[in-house]
């Protein structure tokens, strides 16, 4: 009787999220919780998990050895613990013996095997299989290989696993919590080949349903899953609905009429209509909505090209004192008031951003302080600025506001800027040839190490090889980097984070503008919503309180 009325269940349930009426609203005995994803999501295949459409739904399907929780630890997660040698070399990890993979028809009976340390030698290792082009495999460089080019990743018994690398690297932890790392059962990829993409399988809090690309994708609560709130199976939802509508002020607008549970972003269309001035949510939804936020790993930046191997360079900014003359020449404060309703923080610490393990507030960065700018200016030979041709930013339409702002505070100090807006795609391509003089750029988080934000200073790293897209080159610089790889102790890595980000400081090679903050609007009836500077989509905890 109990499979017949989950046949029906699940009849039921695609019919109602298919419906052109609004479906959840009067199903009191399901909890569904619905969000918008206005970019496109390419696969569910967690190894293609590059960008935040892809994360956010294969982290619902998928686990990994460890996770991250909202303070950026990494805690327990498929491996109830763990070792790592002496040496900082060998990581051995200790599995549950109750995680199993979703119930498919490749298991026997239909029913999800359990999950065994060779299952994450095989997903390991199919991360670097150079045939899929992973997006992914670079999380694997610092893994020793075996003679034969494969992971130097081994499984002594079912629940033991390990990892050697080729030398240490204390972020390999934070790596492993990525989506790329989740694990996944040899059968259904031999099974399913290239449609795994679109018939995912997992052992996560949900299970794939349906997914009509561009249109709707929904997800169903995982009986089975391995993790407890306390003395309750988690997770409390009974389902995920993820919609795909791409104009933000219409998501809006679904949002504000209960068609929607969560808004995930501010719009400029709609911003002014949801918050005040400084930042608050409205008085006129307050009864409605309720605002959850919090440090997002996003640094915003302008970035000066270094080298002059392109001919791109803008001749002034070779000068230091210049590049030091712009950072202090605009009120990073006034630009997020009056542009961002103060959603983030000024950029005056560096280029680490709040809420990143190894942050330090005191730096000596830039406050804007236009006297010193110009003293600056006067000091590089352009005094009065004569002599100062004016300076062209590439950036794109989303940052127009907030580069007009910029264009005219410099002006007040008599820096000319001109800007160039082009499409996103010219401009990426653009600085991944270091042909970009000035340019407008951000950098997310990948894993929680402020050596992934100074990656982007380290002189091998150079574009197109790596995300040096300033191209600069500093041996001081290079040796800490080096030198910090390598220190396993966390207090004594970050001070060499903190030496490196004050030479960035230094040099200028980069005009940080503001750290982010992720915000997300939800009905009062959405109850433990939980957010990590990150910015994952963590519903496993979530409950519908109707």
């Amino acid at each position: 009787m109990r499979k017949y009325f989950r046949i029906f269940f699940l009849c039921f349930f695609i019919f109602a999220v298919f419906s052109c009426k609004s479906p959840f609203e009067d199903l009191s005995h399901l909890s569904v919780f619905r969000y918008n994803e206005d970019g496109n999501i390419t696969s569910l295949d967690p190894i293609y998990s590059r960008n935040q459409a892809n994360i956010w739904a294969t982290s619902q399907i998928f686990n990994s050895l460890v996770q991250l929780d909202t303070l950026l630890s990494v805690v327990p997660s498929i491996a109830h613990s763990w070792e790592i040698s002496d040496d900082g070399l060998m990581y051995t990890f200790y599995l549950r013996t109750d995680v199993f993979f979703h119930d498919d028809p490749v298991f026997e009976k239909g029913r999800g095997r359990r999950v065994t340390a060779g299952d994450f030698v095989y997903s390991l290792n199919r991360l670097v299989d150079p045939t899929l082009n992973s997006p992914g495999n670079w999380v694997m460089n610092a893994v020793d290989r075996l003679p034969d080019g494969s992971l130097a990743v081994f499984a002594p018994n079912d629940t033991v696993f390990q990892i050697r690398l080729s030398e240490p690297f204390p972020p390999m932890l934070g790596l492993l919590c990525m989506q790329y790392c989740s694990v996944v059962p040899r059968e259904a990829v031999e099974e399913y080949g290239q449609e795994f993409r679109s018939r995912p399988l997992g052992t996560g809090p949900f299970h794939f349903q349906y997914w009509k690309e561009g249109v709707k994708l929904v997800l169903l609560k995982n009986p089975n899953y391995f993790e407890f709130d306390g003395e309750n199976r988690l997770p409390y939802l009974d389902a995920i609905s993820i919609s795909f509508i791409i104009d933000r002020q219409t998501a809006f607008l679904e949002f504000v009429k209960g068609n929607l549970d969560i808004l995930t972003r501010i719009d400029a269309s709609y911003k002014d209509e949801l918050l005040t001035p400084t930042g608050e949510l409205k008085e006129k939804y307050q009864e409605r909505f309720y605002k959850l936020t919090g440090p997002f790993l996003n640094t915003e930046y302008l970035g000066i090209l270094m080298n002059d191997e392109s001919g791109r360079q803008i001749p002034a900014m070779k000068q230091a004192k210049v590049r030091r003359a712009i950072n202090h020449g605009f009120d990073r404060a006034r630009m997020l008031q009056y542009l961002r309703n103060n959603i983030g923080t000024p950029a005056y610490a560096g280029f680490v951003p709040v809420g990143m393990p190894g942050f330090y507030e005191n730096t000596g960065g830039f406050t804007y302080d236009p006297d010193k700018a110009r003293k600056l200016l006067a000091e590089a030979g352009f005094e009065g600025v004569q002599g100062l041709p004016p300076i062209e930013l590439a950036t794109t339409s989303q940052y127009l506001d907030i580069s007009q702002y910029i264009q005219h505070e410099l002006a007040r100090i008599g820096i000319r800027m001109q800007i160039n807006v082009m499409p996103p795609a010219t401009l990426r391509e653009l600085m991944a040839k270091g042909e970009a003089g000035f340019f407008r750029g951000s950098w997310i988080a990948d894993y929680p190490d402020a050596e992934n934000y100074l990656a982007l200073f380290y002189s091998p790293n150079h574009t197109p090889a790596g995300p040096n897209y300033t191209r600069f080159t500093n041996p001081a610089f290079d040796r800490l980097y080096e030198t910090s790889r390598s220190v396993v102790n966390d207090s004594l890595r970050f001070i060499y984070y903190h030496k490196m980000d004050s030479i960035i400081i230094a040099e200028a090679p980069v005009i940080p503008l503001y750290y982010d903050q992720s915000m997300r609007f939800l009905p009062h009836y959405v109850k433990g919503m939980q957010t990590n500077p990150l910015n994952h989509m963590l519903l496993k905890r979530v409950r519908i309180e109707k």
